[in-house]
């Protein structure tokens, strides 16, 4: 019997309370002690004190983004955003040296704009749309001796030394062999995990959850092995058998999906299977016999047909190395710039930005900050305060709040006791090595950044400051709690709306692919040679659903954690979500029974029939761009 929770908190309250957990990522923790904290004493060494503090914030930018995965996704994940942060700052830097206070708050706002635009394409274009607009802030209210380019260097030089041993240093437990692919062999071995994981479940209460879990491990996969290259396809032996065995385990993630979609619990054997591969993909030794499973029913001899191509697969050590995956066009990118999701939230992000902008000249202006004029923090916190991806609105206020105070207060213990500069420099590194441990909770990032910028700031030859840090970091709550409850143009919800249409586009077009290929199928027996051309351009379709559909979630779970004023503009949506879920379940089911008979069963498209009929009745939530119902066959 489950636990109740001892007391029924409200949704924002709990999300502000909740911290990820997992294992601590000891590489990274090396690499953020090895980052601002040398490169703070290499410029003190050289005498360069203020660019080695640009240097060091943008090393703890990067840190923030250094997530578990591939060193090539990292490349982009890490890199994308420092070049935005470099932009962001030199503008910054000549917009506070050249412009007064009211039209440099209108550039300001306007880049805002810009950001909060494109922050609505995805996760990396979201890390830049943050640096660009913290880097800004940071180069218009930081008085340096350096020039813009200057300063655009020296953050580029921070963030590219962390990228730099992102690359170079090896994981722990993987030195003895080749640790190039570590973060790729791992997220290839998760999937075959996670199939298995489904294929116990299938039957039970936990089958759904499964599913979205070998979801998530698909597309972790992919975007580990998708990185930026300088060839268009994988140089080396290893990495192409990496591809080749995550391509091996698609047809068997189709199959594990289409049986936990009947309902009915397998034998134990048909997990051992994905298993073994599983430790094989780590073990990177020879696969072994594998367990034959049943063959009585269509999802079953798809499922041993699968893991025998795998298996050969594996023992050729090549094979096929499509990852399934399309370019977004640049059609579909500025559709995304400028559609219901990245309009609103751009001119929220404009608005937020462009009053703390406004409210930190006043205040610099009004002498409010005495002698010193670093006026940077109010708008650098309405930016992170702004961004919708670190949790709810009043989740992300509680916690910027509390991290600020806590981090505030433990840096004036540690500045009253610390030597100077050495001492400070100590500081910074071990913050950085914290850096990513605190990203499980907005509250601990917080006060980790706020102990380090201090740090930092201080031995720029800033005095303590940490009682305005607290009040400039309250302003700035108050001013994104007023504007993100304001009402905007249009509606509301927008990036959610937003995620949701294209996730029901991507549904649509998966079932018409499938419906395509048993029409094709239909009076010319199985047709597997027939729909065997057809079967990558499935697979395209079907993991462009899924995902589109986890995105969706991801929002719509943020927005239902947000107050009651907020919370329902989307109210329904998580029930349109979870009928495409079962519409895309549904569809690849019929993909794997058409794959062994060619034709559907009444059960089938009985299914296919109510999903689409549902969804027809709720297809205002899901926006005119969604194509029409496609048209269903005549079962057999």
């Amino acid at each position: 019997m489950s636990r109740r929770p001892l007391l029924d908190l409200p949704p924002w309250l709990a999300h502000a309370l909740r911290a990820q957990r997992g294992p601590v990522p000891w590489s990274a923790v090396v690499r953020g002690a090895l980052a601002a904290g040398p490169l703070l004493h290499a410029a003190l060494v050289l005498g360069r004190v203020s660019l080695g503090v640009v240097a060091a914030i943008a090393a703890m930018l990067a840190g923030i983004n250094d997530r578990p995965g591939s060193r090539r996704a990292s490349v982009k994940r890490i890199g994308v955003p420092a070049l935005a942060g470099a932009v962001g700052l030199c503008a910054g830097t000549y917009a506070g040296q050249y412009a007064g206070p009211v039209p440099l708050t209108l550039l300001l706002t306007a880049l805002g704009l810009l950001a909060g635009g494109v922050s609505a394409v995805g996760p990396v274009a979201s890390a830049a749309g943050t640096q660009v607009l913290v880097a800004a802030a940071i180069g218009a209210g930081m008085p340096l001796p350096e020039s813009g380019w200057q300063r655009g260097l020296a953050f580029l030089a921070g963030a590219g030394w962390l990228l730099a041993l992102r690359l170079a240093l090896p994981t722990p437990g993987s030195v003895g062999g080749d640790f190039r692919f570590d973060g790729e062999r791992a997220a290839v071995a998760r999937v075959y995990d996670a199939i298995a994981d489904l294929l116990d479940a299938a039957g039970s209460a936990h089958a759904e959850d499964r599913r979205a879990a070998l979801t998530a491990a698909l597309d972790q996969a992919q975007d580990a092995l998708t990185g930026p290259r300088l060839r268009r396809y994988a140089s080396s032996a290893a990495e192409r058998r990496l591809h080749a065995q995550y391509a091996a385990a698609l047809p068997l993630a189709e199959a594990a999906t289409a049986l936990a979609w009947a309902g009915e619990a397998v034998s134990p054997r048909a997990a051992a299977g994905p298993r073994r591969l599983a430790a094989t993909v780590r073990a990177q030794s020879p696969t072994g016999p594998l367990p034959a499973p049943d063959r009585s029913a269509p999802a079953l001899r798809a499922l041993d047909d699968a893991l025998l191509h795998a298996a050969e697969t594996f023992d050729r050590g090549d094979g096929r190395r499509d990852l399934h995956t399309r370019r977004r066009t640049a059609r579909q990118l500025l559709a995304a710039v400028l559609g219901r999701g990245g309009r609103e939230y751009g001119l929220r992000v404009a608005l937020c930005f462009g009053a703390g902008v406004a409210a930190a000249q006043a205040l610099h202006h009004a002498r409010w900050y005495g002698h010193h004029t670093h006026w940077y923090w109010l708008p650098a916190t309405v930016v992170f305060l702004v961004k919708p991806d670190l949790g709810p609105l009043a989740s992300r206020v509680l916690c910027r709040a509390a991290g600020t105070v806590l981090g505030a207060l433990v840096f004036a213990g540690f500045a009253a006791v610390l030597p100077r500069p050495e001492g400070l420099v100590v500081l910074v590194a071990v913050c950085g090595a914290l850096v990513p441990v605190a990203t499980r909770h907005f509250a601990a990032q917080t006060a980790v950044v706020t102990v380090l910028v201090l740090a930092l700031v201080m031995v720029g030859g800033e005095p303590q400051a940490s009682a305005g840090r607290i009040g400039e970091t309250l302003l700035a709550c108050a001013i994104v709690l007023v504007v993100g409850h304001l009402p905007l143009p249009g509606q509301r919800g927008g990036g959610v709306r937003q995620r949701l249409t294209e996730a029901a586009s991507a549904a649509y077009a998966y079932l018409t692919h499938v419906l395509g290929e048993a029409e094709a199928g239909a009076g010319a027996g199985a047709g597997a040679e027939a729909q065997g051309g057809d079967r990558a351009s499935r697979w395209t379709l079907r993991r462009e659903a899924y995902r589109a559909l986890a995105e969706a979630r991801t929002a719509i779970a943020l927005s239902a954690a947000e107050l009651p004023a907020l919370a329902r503009h989307t109210a329904g949506t998580d029930e349109v979500a979870a009928l495409l879920e079962r519409l895309v379940d549904t569809t690849t089911a019929c993909a794997v029974h058409l794959d062994d008979t060619g034709r559907l069963t009444p059960r089938h498209t009985r299914h296919l029939g109510e999903l689409l009929d549902q969804l027809e009745e709720v297809r205002e939530l899901l926006g005119p761009t969604v194509p029409a119902v496609p048209r269903l066959p005549v079962a057999a």
